[in-house]
């Protein structure tokens, strides 16, 4: 792969992984509302799931859900589906973290790595990197091995920005006395941008 060839992939691999969508969102609010070490093991399974999906798609699975279009509409369905879900439980985490009562906001390392295979925006990503860098190439085998790794890299840092973004804004969050006010305006902020994710998901 010739220099002109991976600069215009790092570029895409820049704006897909540090543009504002589900993983960040979540990255950001796991972190703002327990800090930073609780937000690990997601940004952790987002790189894992984000591997395993690229690898499925360069196996040509990802041309299977382009060429079966209720296929690719079940898989959207699913991922609205579950970042509505995820919305609502972020939308009324009104309680500070430690306190006895009141919905928590918990995605496991399993489901953050599922979660992969039903965001559409991982998929347009995925897809198009195989599709522009790997596919049809007689070095398909050595682009995928170069090319996955540094995506790995843009899937942990971007996320990882985004939570030491939210784990920096936590005291402040935490309002005057302690209230959470401002952590319950936040947590909303980020739930309305889950439906955003999720209707533009509807329209793509």
């Amino acid at each position: 792969m010739n220099w002109q060839d991976f600069t215009a992939f790092a570029l895409l691999a820049t704006a897909m992984s540090f543009t504002p969508g589900p993983n960040t969102a979540l990255s950001a609010a796991l972190a703002a509302n327990y800090g930073l070490p609780r937000a690990m093991p997601f940004i952790a399974a987002v790189t894992v799931g984000w591997g395993l999906l690229l690898a499925v798609c360069s196996l040509g699975v990802g041309a299977l859900v382009l060429a079966a279009p209720l296929l690719g509409w079940a898989i959207k369905l699913v991922g609205v589906a579950y970042l509505l879900w995820l919305s609502f439980r972020l939308a009324f985490q009104t309680q500070l973290p430690g306190a006895a009562t009141g919905r928590k906001l918990e995605v496991t390392f399993a489901q953050g790595v599922a979660m992969q295979f039903v965001n559409i925006k991982a998929w347009m990503a995925a897809l198009a990197v195989v599709g522009g860098w790997i596919a049809g190439r007689s070095d398909a085998t050595q682009r995928f091995a170069m090319l996955l790794p540094v995506m790995l890299g843009f899937a942990f840092f971007s996320n990882l920005t985004y939570a030491l973004l939210g784990s920096l804004l936590r005291d402040w969050l935490a309002g005057p006395a302690g209230t959470g006010r401002r952590l319950v305006a936040f947590n909303r902020v980020m739930a309305a941008v889950l439906v955003a994710t999720a209707i533009w998901m509807l329209f793509i």
